[in-house]
């Protein structure tokens, strides 16, 4: 697979690819970043070998893991087990790309509703999944045990409709234009 390269800095484009055991260290090193009580190489491990009920990817630059993403699959429906960026690569879109990826591969899968869990201070991500057209459904109290923060339960629940795929169509084609934008036309 050729990678596009940036044309003023000769950078490589972000790219997309299923999660293995040799990504795992660059994953835990963002998952310590990211998260007060980061998962264990042995649950990532345990999830990556439930293959046919999970998906786990890592989007790289210049083959170095900047970010990775989860999703179950139980039935008809689908929930994002998790999803982190590397600090130093926020706001360029690899946490719309692979929640994108995911979601595509779960309508692939023929899941009706897609859910998450998210922390009410994390306005960022919040906005992220609105645009992917989930709504809060609900709380869950004290759901983070490291501060006892509450979660939203966000959902979609009507992800085989038209009107769904649309909005999907239109992200891609936002995230078509900015590397159109940052990358030529290679």
């Amino acid at each position: 697979m050729a990678i596009a390269r940036r044309r003023d800095h000769d950078i490589p484009a972000i790219e997309l690819t299923r999660m293995r055991r040799r990504h795992l260290r660059k994953v835990l090193a963002i998952e310590s970043q990211v998260y007060p009580r980061p998962w264990s190489a042995s649950l990532f491990l345990s999830e990556m070998s439930q293959r046919t009920s999970r998906s786990y990817l890592v989007a790289r630059r210049g083959g170095e893991v900047v970010g990775y993403a989860g999703m179950m699959f139980m039935g008809v429906d689908a929930h994002v087990t998790n999803i982190a960026v590397d600090p130093a690569f926020h706001g360029r879109k690899i946490g719309t790309r692979l929640l994108l990826t995911l979601i595509t591969e779960a309508l692939a899968r023929a899941s009706e509703t897609i859910s998450l869990e998210v922390r009410v201070t994390n306005t960022v991500a919040q906005t992220m999944y609105e645009k992917f057209g989930f709504s809060v459904s609900g709380v869950r109290k004290g759901y983070y045990i490291e501060t006892n923060e509450d979660a939203l339960i966000m959902v979609v629940d009507d992800a085989l409709s038209t009107d769904y795929r649309l909005r999907l169509q239109a992200i891609r084609e936002e995230l078509d234009e900015l590397d159109r934008n940052e990358y030529g036309d290679e």
